[in-house]
């Protein structure tokens, strides 16, 4: 085996891998949607097998399955680089087919088209890339997981076993659209809070009545209040619903609550404060849960991390990407679990991309190369 076998070898895989990548963002694939995500799974399980590549489904009864696959080093017992992505998307049913996989303008356009299936493209071509020639200096696998976008509920675990055994994670969340790499990211916390009060006519029975709305409308306040920009934590009350009829003091309601922190000493410092405003009736009556619904923990740059990016930075600049560098994103993703349990990890290494979460959400088609050599190349460093 030689290093150009693999770059110009994934360099004439362009386009198959451009057609892998329109087949699962045809696939509408939210986190809730375990058929879809089990989709475009088994479309993945298809190019492994077309390919030889070992692969196995983890089985789960609510979320997608998790999918490993494994290219073994002949002979040795070492502990594997990890390559790591998710499938699903943010987006519902019917997506897909009112917004297809369309290429315009050196772009390409689709549900999760860069958040993240590229990325899960590139890494099973690069990993296709050291099954088909060799040279791999470790054994490298391969897990795809189903529910990242609402915390990885059932990937975590899953996520913190193999981080364990791994001896490097390389996360293929988009590139940044600077084209950088993201070496640092925010902890991030999905809470459900869910408020009681009274019906009673609004009308003919208003002293009666106890307005659900009303808590929740003095809790959102007070804990929007909790936001510190300068310490890089934000709080945001994303969606609310609640009450029975116009004319009815609100029984119900609800919001569910974003955290975001950069500091993990700062979690239980603002988790106790949203306790405490949980607590308290603002309106007399009421009463309010708080459940939390996931939970992303921060990626915080150890020494071995950062021996890690320069690394993957040096192998970035042999694959002509000479301005990459390390930044920090807002954005949560599962590189935080792998590191937060001692693992050398870096993220968002797939091909460049932007406006995830959004109709225009984008991919620029030139960098899937390019990135894909330098991930396979960062590998060879060992």
């Amino acid at each position: 085996m030689s290093q150009a076998q693999i770059t110009d070898w994934l360099a004439s895989q362009k386009q198959a891998m451009i057609d892998l990548l329109r087949d699962v963002v045809n696939i509408d694939s939210g986190s809730y949607d375990k058929e879809g995500v089990d989709a475009v799974g088994a479309r993945f399980e298809r190019h492994f097998a077309e390919h030889g590549i070992p692969c196995r489904r983890e089985a789960d009864a609510t979320f997608g399955d998790a999918i490993h696959a494994d290219v073994a080093k002949p002979g040795s017992n070492e502990k594997p680089v990890l390559l790591m992505g998710h499938r699903d998307t943010v987006f519902g049913k019917g997506e897909a087919e009112r917004r297809p996989f369309t290429i315009k303008d050196g772009r390409a356009y689709g549900p999760g088209v860069a958040d993240m299936k590229s990325g899960v493209v590139m890494n099973i071509f690069v990993a296709t890339a050291f099954h088909k020639f060799g040279g791999n200096p470790h054994p490298i696998k391969l897990l795809i997981t189903s529910d990242e976008e609402i915390g990885s509920p059932s990937s975590r675990p899953v996520i913190e076993r193999e981080g364990r055994s791994a001896r490097a994670v390389f996360n293929s969340e988009p590139g940044r659209p600077t084209g950088n790499i993201v070496t640092g990211r925010k902890g991030g916390i999905f809470m459900h809070l869910a408020i009681t009060g009274k019906a009673a006519h609004s009308g003919a029975n208003f002293a009666a009545g106890v307005s659900a709305i009303g808590e929740l409308a003095h809790k959102i306040v007070q804990i929007h209040a909790l936001t510190d920009l300068d310490k890089g934590i934000t709080l945001n009350v994303g969606l609310v619903s609640g009450g029975q009829s116009v004319n009815t003091t609100a029984p119900y309601a609800e919001g569910q609550i974003d955290l975001r922190y950069v500091d993990p000493a700062d979690r239980a410092r603002v988790m106790d404060a949203i306790e405490t405003i949980v607590a308290t009736s603002y309106v007399p009556g009421t009463h309010a849960t708080l459940t939390i619904k996931g939970e992303f923990v921060p990626v915080v740059q150890s020494a071995d991390s950062r021996a890690l990016f320069e690394s993957y930075q040096a192998a970035a600049r042999q694959a002509g990407l000479t301005t990459l560098q390390g930044e920090f994103s807002g954005g949560c993703a599962d590189s935080g679990f792998t590191a937060a349990v001692g693992t050398p990890t870096i993220c968002g290494l797939g091909p460049v991309g932007g406006l995830a979460h959004t109709p225009e959400e984008y991919l620029e088609i030139d960098s899937i190369v390019p990135r894909a050599q330098a991930l396979a190349l960062a590998i060879l460093r060992g």
